[in-house]
């Protein structure tokens, strides 16, 4: 998975100057003079993290921030400005901000975040794949398997499970080794919570 610094600000001095820095400590960085070409460019594809100014023309960046959100773009986002006020940081921050500096910005802080960033931004691609995953063990099942399934879980046994759906015993056992394969468990307590997770994906 590669990660990229994305840089959102109208002035070319800044954007320069932080690009360098962080190229210079090995990260990729591409930079937008404001942020309506960034949005038109952000994909659940991208991975890495944001940093954008918070006054600029067209969108600032708290409205850059509502656009992200309701697009459900999960790329951490940090904030940089010269003429921000506390309302505008408290705004940022209550709506999923990682943090707000202002300008001039300390290097060695920035980098940290940045840091930081790109850990929170692997650990949600993560959860992502993961979530994909379940999803996908959770369509290959058989209606029939997912009512079994749900009747294990439950706690009820196998000839009782047999008795609710009118099947053999041994049926709801090849349904039951079935579904177990493939969500990918070998114990009761694993499955519980492998539906759990499927229930709540």
């Amino acid at each position: 998975m590669s990660q990229t610094v994305f840089i959102v600000d109208d002035d070319p001095s800044v954007r320069d100057a932080i690009s360098l820095w962080l190229e210079c400590n090995g990260y990729n960085t591409v930079c937008f003079e404001d942020a309506v070409h960034f949005i038109q460019q952000v994909s659940h594809t991208l991975h890495g993290c944001i940093i954008a100014d918070i006054r600029m023309p067209s969108m600032d960046g708290l409205e850059l921030q509502a656009q992200l959100n309701q697009m459900g773009c999960k790329l951490p986002l940090i904030f940089i400005t010269g003429h921000g006020t506390v309302p505008m940081a408290v705004e940022a921050m209550r709506n999923g901000a990682l943090d707000y500096f202002r300008k001039p910005v300390h290097e060695q802080q920035l980098l940290l975040k940045v840091k930081e960033a790109f850990a929170i931004d692997q650990a949600n691609t993560q959860k992502y794949l993961l979530k994909l995953k379940l999803q996908a063990q959770l369509n290959s099942l058989t209606n029939r398997e997912l009512q079994v399934c749900a009747l294990v879980v439950d706690g009820l046994a196998n000839k009782v499970i047999a008795c609710q759906l009118g099947i053999s015993q041994r049926t709801v056992e090849v349904h039951r080794a079935s579904l177990m394969r493939k969500l990918e468990v070998d114990s009761l307590p694993q499955l519980v919570k492998r539906y759990i997770r499927l229930s709540n994906s």
